[in-house]
Formats: structure tokens, sequence, C-alpha cells
């Protein structure tokens, strides 16, 4: 196999679209992979949609049919006898022309394709061209042909295309409709066999751990059919004829990074029944059995692992990885794989029916966070970026992250990373919060992509989950859908048929669930708490967020509550004079419906109202603090009856306010350190006391929650506090919880019932962590407006800031990013008793004043926000 790389520079123009497109006709220098806005942003052709009121004034480009072009020299690759055009991905309906020959129209951003062109290249000077028809008409066209618009959120009917659903804009999304070649581009050429597709299936039985691979393979004298969906159905080899002596040769080693693993020394040879172990490796191979059309073959060969190392989440255990080789002919193929067992259990229960992930059959509580696309040009999406993010996630005690059905299926960066540290993965289907036609001009699309979706993905064992859809069922059920859909096909075959079908085919080595939120039940509402899963957004969307407690969830996969990103971020974008939260291009950076009013709305009761756009700022980045750690612990506290949540959502898109725990800029939140902080392993939470628990009505429980995949037996010290630092009351109890499991005990009112909720706080120490509980919210507390000292020490990377308390002091945080945007802190939200100190560590800023990092506006906590 030999590959022309087609990457690089091309030339892109607008074709026709509206008025602002004339002055885009002339082509312009484009890179590849990219996307028009990208090219358009390069060449100081447009300003910046993230900026300002930009994101209106540069509409017009999703209105655009664009056209790439570019020329590139071909001499032949010796005596090959195929030359596919391979696009691993196109955005998205584009027309592909080879030297003035249309070679094919596609119609999925969410697919490859493979065609042949070997007729069309000519020696010397050859030129490709890829137009792109205009992404927003082209849906409104659509819609319109086949019966009319079906339900959707938002203001673009995105469901009519396969294709980035949130490109279209969100409820925290700028909308920036794109085109473009978005992954590489290039020309395979081939002899004889290639392999089309590898599937690695892991299981584990007893300490032995089983590779099924299932090898897919094509022949350079095919028609080109097979080829023309990468992800085509899989050859079946019954009553087939062996493929001109070809072998599906596999080979499985241990991966060599395990070695820098614990335990990596352990990870034994592999053998197969039928194969002895040579050096800590072995081959297995099977013949290639053709098709009854023999453009195509297939192989499944079995190999075994006796004392397997086995593969476990992050916390339960180490990661280690195989190397997979797969070798038909000259075509070689190579991935790694884990073993590990997946299944999650959904079986009526005397409560209902449980959400419950277990992997190697130990129970894992999950806490997880929703996965949007980091960047909305999805080619600015680098490893790095990845890598950063993911860090972002396992930093904050994260475990899951779930990607989200309105984005894509990820890049291979993601789950190679997860792979390797252990964060497990629930990956959506791409459907959400819309109806979806299953008539052919959509349908034809759907199966290919999906199976695609499923090959590519099956190797990593970090990807724990399958789910069919975003919200869609209980759409129809409880948001008005159905008196519009009656007659019209809306999704539902999909989720209950065609793509547990092929998950079945192709994956059922991992769990499917139709949708999210889903109850497990036809006759129950999808959204029913007792039952599997559920969202979450009554509280943000009009309810105090003390109304989380309300709800005693099995499993909660959403739940948000919004606040801005960081001061730098925001300012960079929003340039209204004077700054103001309702400010023009401040509600430009706002997408939610009314979200300024439930800002607001939230902090009512909770912070002092704000008298200022930098106390705003702060006050909505902490009562987000407040409402997710509230939620978060009390959802905890409910194990093993709750099984785990999904925070919504881990990181944005663009600089916006919104519910992300992590800003566009990479900035930790201030709800961030919250998470870290709730999500903790062992974690001590001051709750209600339980329903029949001794003591009078309005008691505390101290909870013990273990998620640490081992038992936990603690003295818990549990003292009554005054702001002074005066001990008015302390005892000490025992708890003990098993892995997945919780301890409570009933206070006695000596420690439950402060003498001055105002002036006392609670505080637990235990099981090497400490619990501060508020008995009063900020406005009701006499919080000291100065109650810290300060000592600052520069360093070469940035400065250590020394923060000590002469009184109670809540929440204290420090936002260096207002002194010097590429300036990070290490911690935050720390609550310190009088006499405590913390020690803040900035870095990323050499050179920073040190004496501005304790500036008024830099070094903040609750109190500061009081009168």
């Amino acid at each position: 196999m030999e590959r022309t790389t087609l990457d690089g520079t091309w030339t892109v123009e607008a074709v026709h679209g509206p008025a602002q497109a004339d002055a885009h006709r002339e082509p312009v220098a484009a890179i590849v992979p990219g996307c028009v806005h990208t090219d358009l942003l390069r060449e100081s052709r447009i300003p910046d949609p993230f900026d300002g009121d930009n994101e209106a004034a540069t509409q017009w480009i999703g209105d655009t049919v664009w056209r790439y072009r570019r020329t590139f020299e071909w001499s032949g690759t010796g005596t090959h006898d195929r030359h596919d055009l391979v696009a691993d991905g196109l955005d998205t309906l584009a027309t592909i022309e080879l030297n003035g020959v249309v070679v094919a129209t596609t119609a999925n951003q969410h697919r490859a394709y493979r065609f042949p062109v070997g007729h069309l290249l000519r020696p010397g000077a050859n030129e490709l061209v890829v137009t792109f028809d205009a992404p927003v008409p082209a849906a409104e066209r659509l819609s319109a042909l086949h019966g009319g618009e079906l339900p959707h959120v938002n203001h673009h009917p995105y469901n009519a295309l396969r294709k980035n659903a949130s490109n279209f804009g969100w409820d925290w999304g700028i909308d920036v409709a794109t085109s473009g070649i978005w992954k590489s581009i290039g020309i395979e050429s081939w002899s004889g066999a290639r392999i089309a597709a590898v599937r690695p299936l892991v299981d584990v039985d007893g300490t032995t751990g089983v590779l099924t691979a299932h090898v897919d393979v094509e022949f350079a004298g095919s028609s080109g059919a097979f080829s023309q969906a990468i992800g085509s159905a899989p050859v079946a080899s019954a009553g087939g004829d062996a493929g001109a002596g070809l072998e599906a040769r596999i080979t499985l080693a241990p991966h060599h990074a395990s070695a820098a693993r614990p335990g990596a020394d352990t990870v034994p040879p592999v053998r197969t029944a039928d194969h002895a172990e040579t050096a800590g490796r072995v081959v297995g191979a099977r013949p290639v059995v053709t098709g009854p059309d023999r453009t195509a073959g297939s192989a499944v060969v079995r190999l075994e692992v006796p004392e397997v190392a086995v593969w476990w989440p992050r916390g339960e255990g180490d990661q280690p990885l195989y190397d997979v080789r797969v070798e038909v002919g000259d075509d070689v193929w190579t991935g790694r794989v884990g073993f590990r067992t997946v299944t999650l259990d959904t079986a009526a229960d005397a409560g209902g029916a449980p959400f419950l992930l277990r992997v190697n059959d130990r129970p894992v509580i999950v806490r997880g966070a929703n996965w949007i696309p980091d960047h909305a040009y999805l080619t600015e999406m680098t490893p790095e970026r990845y890598a950063d993010r993911i860090d972002d996630a396992i930093d904050a005690n994260v475990n899951l992250l779930r990607i989200w059905g309105g984005g894509i299926y990820e890049s291979d960066d993601l789950y190679d990373r997860c792979d390797e540290l252990g964060v497990l993965v629930w990956q959506d289907f791409l459907f959400a919060c819309a109806a979806y036609a299953e008539e052919p001009w959509l349908a034809d699309e759907v199966e290919p992509e999906v199976r695609e979706a499923v090959t590519r993905l099956s190797p990593h064992p970090s990807l724990v989950v399958w789910n069919g859809n975003n919200e869609n069922l209980v759409a129809y059920a409880e948001w008005g859908w159905r008196p519009s859909l009656v007659g019209r096909t809306w999704g539902n075959g999909y989720y209950r048929s065609l793509l547990p079908s092929i998950v079945a085919e192709l994956d059922p080595t991992r769990p499917y669930t139709p949708g999210s939120p889903f109850s497990f039940d036809e006759y129950l509402t999808p959204n029913d708490e007792r039952n599997g899963s559920v969202h979450i957004w009554d509280v943000w969307n009009r309810l105090d967020y003390r109304a989380y407690a309300d709800w005693n969830p099995r499993f909660v996969a959403e739940f948000g509550f919004q606040g801005p990103p960081a001061w730098s971020t925001l300012t960079a974008v929003v340039h209204d004079e004077p700054l103001d939260p309702d400010g023009h291009e401040m509600l430009v950076h706002q997408k939610a419906d009314q979200g300024n009013q439930k800002l607001a709305d939230g902090m009512r009761g909770h912070l002092p109202t704000p008298t200022s756009i930098e106390d705003w700022h702060w006050a909505a980045q902490l009562n987000q603090a407040h409402a997710i750690r509230f939620g978060m612990e009390w959802f905890r506290s409910r194990t093993p009856d709750n099984t785990g949540m999904i925070v919504w959502q881990l990181n944005d898109d663009w600089p916006v306010v919104s519910w992300a725990l992590v800003d566009h800029a990479g900035i930790r939140k201030p709800v961030w350190y919250a998470v870290r902080q709730a999500y903790q392993p062992v974690l001590l939470t001051v709750q209600p006391a339980a329903s029949g628990a001794a003591g009078a009505a309005g008691g505390l429980d101290v909870v013990l929650v273990n998620a640490s995949g081992a038992s936990v037996a603690e003295a818990v010290t549990v003292s009554r506090v005054a702001f002074d630092g005066t001990v008015l009351e302390s005892s000490s109890f025992p708890l003990t919880a098993g892995p997945a499991d919780a301890d409570r005990v009933t206070l006695p009112a000596a420690l439950a019932v402060p003498g001055d909720a105002g002036s006392e706080v609670l505080v637990v120490t235990g099981a090497g962590t400490r619990t501060v509980f508020d008995f009063a919210e900020v406005v009701d507390q006499v919080l000291a407006r100065s109650p810290l000292s300060t000592s600052v020490t520069a360093t070469d990377d940035g400065a250590v800031v020394t923060v000590t308390a002469t009184s109670y002091a809540r929440d204290v945080s420090l936002f260096p990013d207002r002194v010097d945007p590429a300036a990070r802190v290490d911690d935050g939200l720390v609550s310190l008793l009088a006499g405590e100190s913390v020690t803040f560590t900035v870095t990323g800023a050499p050179g920073i004043d040190p004496e501005a990092l304790v500036g008024p506006l830099v070094l903040r906590h609750a109190g500061s926000l009081l009168p």
C-alpha cells in the first residue's frame, strides 16, 4: 500500500451565495485538513466570528457554496492495480471531481469514503476539485423536500443533514456552519488485497483473555462498490471459497508502554490453542474466505492469553494494553486492545431499575462529565488540546467522559489517551434533541456511518457504553412532539432496531442503551427517576438549586448549572462599554434562553445581589460551583441506590457563558474545583438526616461515600466551630463502607444544631479528607470582608501566594488570569478556618507582578461579595 497525500495547500473560493460572498469569488490559499472559516481567518478575509458580535456578520459563510481546488503531479506508483481516492472526512454535501470528471457526491460528515480513480489519473498535472453545498440552505431545502421540518431545538433544521449538530449553534455554541475537507485526503495505491476493516473484540474467561479478530478484506479486482463506503457490512464467510490462498495473520504482544506501569513486568506471553508461544508473542492465522461475488473476503482469528493482565478503569487498577498486528498479503493493520469485560445492569429491583456499570464484574460508581467538541472548528482540536482536556477531567477525579450525540465521533487522540489513562468513555450515536427521518434519503447514510463508527472504535477498552441518542425519546414522550409526528418517522426505528442490531452484530462486547435518558421499560416515561438514567434540567431552568435534593435518581446522565468563563476569556471577546451582564456583546456570548435571568434567579437567597460587573462575575461563578457541588454531594450520598452522575459539561467550543467546568481558553473555572472536591473517590458529606433516622426533624447525617475500589473504615471527627476558630463541640464516629457503597451516622443535636447559624460551621475530618459544612448561605453569614493576610514570592514560572485566615474565610480563590491571561493556578474554593493557611502556586506566567496577585479582584472569597 502506498499513499500519496493530498493534504496541505489548496485554494478555496465562493461559488455562489449571499451578497457578502461576492467578495470571495477569487481563490485564496486554503489548508487541508481545514474548513472555510479557518482559511478565511488565516487570510484576514473575515473578522473573528468569536469576537464581539461578529457571529452575525459571518453567518453568510454557512449560506455559501464553496469550492476547494488543487493540482498535483502524478507519475504512477509502480505496478499497483488499484488507485483509490480516500477522503477521511468531508463536511458535508460534497461533489468530487478529478480532471473534470465527477467521481462521486457525498452527504455525511461522519463517514470516510474510498473511490477507485485509476482510470481518471494521468501522468503529469492532475486537478482535484471538491465543491461543498451551502449547509444551512441545504438543510432547509432537504427538510422542505421531504415533508417539512421535523422537530428540533435551536433555529436550523440540522436533523436533515448528517453533520455535527452543534455546528449550527446550540445553547452554549456559536452558529458557524462550516464547510471543508476536515480530515486527511489522499490516493492509496495497492494490488492484490487490502485490509478493509478490523474489529479486535476482547473477552475475559476466568483468568484467560480472549481476542477474536474479525478481518474484512477487499480485492483489487473488485468493481469498487465495496470501497465506496468505508465501514460497509462485513462479508459473510459461510459457504464461500478461500481467497486465493490468503491468510489473515494476527500477532498479539504486550504493548511496550506497559513497561512504565506498575506491575508491567507481570504481563505474560500470549498463545493460542494451536500455536506455541514465541518470545512473549504469538501469531495465529486463518484463511480469508470470499463472499459470493468474490470482491471481498473475511477471516476470524481467535487468540488466548492465559493469566491475562486485565485492563481496569482509573482508580480500580492498572491499564495494561496489548499491541495487535494484522497482516493480509502485503497489507498491515495495527492497533491496541485491553482485556476487560463490561456489563450494564438495568434489571428491575425493589426500587425500580438500576443503571449500574460493571467492569470485570466489579461495580463502578460513575463520576463523569459530558464532552462536547472542544472547538467550533473541528480541525483546531489538536492532540495537545485533547490531552489538556482529558487531563482536566482526570485532575477533577472524573472517571468517565460521555461523548454527546450532538457532536462527532471523536479523534482517536481522545480514545487512545483514555485507553492509556483508564478514563471510561460512553459514546452516543449522533442523534440529539431532534426527530430524524427514517426514509432512505437519510437512513441510507445512517447505517454505513454507524457501521464505520462501531468498527473504528471497537478496539478501545475505554469505550464501555453505546447510547442510541440524546433526549429524543424523552422529547417524543414529554416535549410535545407526538401531535406533529403523526404518520411521520422520527428515529425510533434507529434507536430500537437498527442501532442495537448493528452493535449486536459488530460489537456484542459492550452494552447498548436506546437513549439518554431512558427508563428501560416501555410503560414508563424515559426520564423516570427510579428507573435507569435521568437528565435533570428543571433545576437550572426554573428551580432553586436546592431542588436537586427533591430527586432520588438511580443515575444522572445530565445536570448542570451555568457560570461565566474566566475574566480574561470573557473580556477578550466582549467589549461592551461599560461592561454589563446584559450588554449587547455579552448577550451574544450567552446562548441559553433567558440565561442571565436564570443566573440572577439562581443567586437569589444564596448570595448578595452583585452591585458591580466584577462582583457579578465572581458571584455567578461561585453560585455555579455551589450549585453543582450541592447536587453532586446529594446524588453521591444516595449510593448505592444511585450509581453515578455525568455533569454537563466538561468543556466549551468557544468563549461563552456556559455550563462548562473548563472554559475555551483552558482555564479551570471555580466549578472545576467544586467538582474535584465532590468527586473525591472517598467523600465525606453532610446531608439531611435520612428518613426514619433518630434525632429531631431537620437533623444532619455525615455520609461516607466510597468509590475507591477498596473498603474504607474510618473514625470520622465532627466539630462545630465558630468563625473565630473556637471549637464549640466535637466528637468522633466510626464509619465503614465497602467498594461502591456508603455509610452514614446521624449527628447528635449538639453538633447538628448551631447556636448561631450565621457564624458557625461544621468541620468533618477523616478518610484523608476534610469537609466544611456551612450552616447558612453566604448572604446570611457574618463573614469578614478582609479575613486574609498574604505573602507572595516570585518564581521562575510565576509566583507562590500564601494566604492565612484571621477568621473563617469561605471559598478562597485566586484568579491570576486577571493579571496575565496565560497564568494558571493549582487550587481554588478553599475554605479556611481561623489560623489556617493555603498556598496557591501560579504557573505559566514568568515575570508576573507578584503584588498584583493579591489585589482585591484577583484574590477573592465569599465574604468579598458582602456589602
